[in-house]
């Protein structure tokens, strides 16, 4: 067991105070938007077992099996098959999706045939796996999740009496639900350049005023819209950022993010987990490459209730997010004092984040080691280690499913 060194990524979007302040460190004055944790390449958390500090991904690199455990090497290869981060967001992320395996597949094989460089701006497949996320709120946190169903998008756009969104408002109350879902979004990312952004400022101008009304219907949604308008003035993402739900999040509640499904971060600070991938394709609100064919090939235009999350306590005092992937899972224990210890199973390779309070960790055995977790720190577990839990404080356990 080793504490981790992390990165901070300054990424323009990020909070210049929140992380700071989890990790007890003075602001730069500049933004600050993801504390990476794990073994990723481009940021991989540093350890050090007596001889300096050494990247964990070099690490596990150099025994595979005696880091990660012979069945989760067997099962996802030999590195860490996933990411966690702290994440604090004072400005929106791009609206986004993820492929599923075969398609991160499929797609990484082509633009590796056609010699398209992993670092080209219209690159989309980075690698070779797929991107399944989770977010779990550590202050209230929006974001959008999913689709709208088409008539709630129609009634929420209607509202804003803007004419020449009306087209849309027509398709989506005429259409079957995934083809007008379909169809709207292929118009609004195909539209003409200046006059898709002289349609998103004035939609952007009356939703600032339905904002105004705290009796309104969708208020705080029109809210988030035009705040998120504030940081992309114009970006045509907006509009498709109104055919999705809009979620705020209470501390401790969470959105599981699936192959396919339109999402974007907008405000607020959270651990998120993911499987070890880049593979990202935008629709929005970023000014980076926008490849709409591909796009719509990926996207599930389905409609329904964003699915917030709630953590599932188990006999053991453990409360477990439920996802439906093996790469990761995440867990979170609430420790007091005087509680009884709590034992954290070998078998498979753990990272222990501390996100409040103090969380003290012993691996037992001849050769047992204790580390003290303050607000911001975290260990690295391998799999042949047991822990033994104690403390006054709040930890997040990520892991992949036994």
């Amino acid at each position: 067991m080793n504490r981790l060194t992390n990165t901070v990524r300054p990424y323009a979007w990020g909070s210049t105070t929140a992380i700071p302040d989890l990790i007890g460190t003075e602001p730069t004055g500049e933004p600050q938007a993801e504390l990476w944790m794990g073994a990723h390449p481009g940021a991989p958390s540093r350890i050090d077992r007596g001889h300096g500090p050494v990247a964990l991904d070099a690490v596990i690199d150099a025994d595979p099996a005696g880091e990660l455990g012979e069945a989760a090497v067997k099962r996802f290869g030999p590195r860490l098959p996933f990411l966690l981060k702290v994440l604090a967001a004072a400005a929106p992320l791009s609206v986004q999706v993820h492929p599923d395996l075969a398609q991160a597949r499929a797609g990484f094989a082509d633009e590796e045939a056609r010699g398209i460089p992993l670092d080209a701006p219209e690159r989309n497949y980075k690698d070779a796996n797929h991107k399944p996320e989770m977010i779990v709120a550590l202050t209230p946190f929006d974001g959008l999740c999913g689709f709208r169903h088409p008539a709630e998008a129609a009634d929420l756009i209607e509202a804003l009496a803007v004419p020449a969104l009306t087209p849309y408002v027509d398709i989506l109350r005429a259409q079957p639900e995934d083809q007008a879902l379909r169809e709207v979004l292929a118009a609004v990312l195909g539209a003409d350049a200046d006059a898709i952004a002289e349609t998103v400022h004035a939609a952007t101008a009356s939703a600032e005023r339905l904002a105004a009304d705290p009796d309104g219907l969708h208020a705080r949604s029109y809210g988030a819209y035009a705040k998120a308008a504030r940081s992309f003035p114009g970006d045509r993402g907006i509009i498709a950022a109104m055919l999705l739900n809009h979620v705020r999040l209470q501390p401790g509640e969470a959105l599981y993010l699936g192959a396919g499904v339109p999402h974007a971060y907008l405000d607020g600070l959270g651990v998120e987990i993911m499987a070890n991938s880049d593979n990202v394709l935008r629709c929005g609100l970023t000014p980076k490459h926008i490849d709409v064919p591909e796009l719509l090939r990926v996207v599930r235009f389905e409609a329904g209730d964003p699915g917030v999350l709630r953590p599932e306590p188990t006999p053991e005092g453990e409360e477990v997010y439920p996802a439906p992937i093996d790469e990761f899972c995440l867990s979170r224990h609430l420790l007091s004092t005087g509680g009884h210890p709590r034992t954290l199973p070998a078998g498979t390779p753990q990272i222990l984040l501390c996100t409040d309070g103090e969380a003290r960790l012993h691996t037992t055995g001849p050769n047992g080691t204790t580390i003290t977790l303050s607000r911001g720190e975290s260990a690295y577990v391998p799999a042949p280690e047991t822990v033994e839990l104690t403390g006054d404080g709040t930890l997040f356990r990520a892991t992949v499913t036994a």
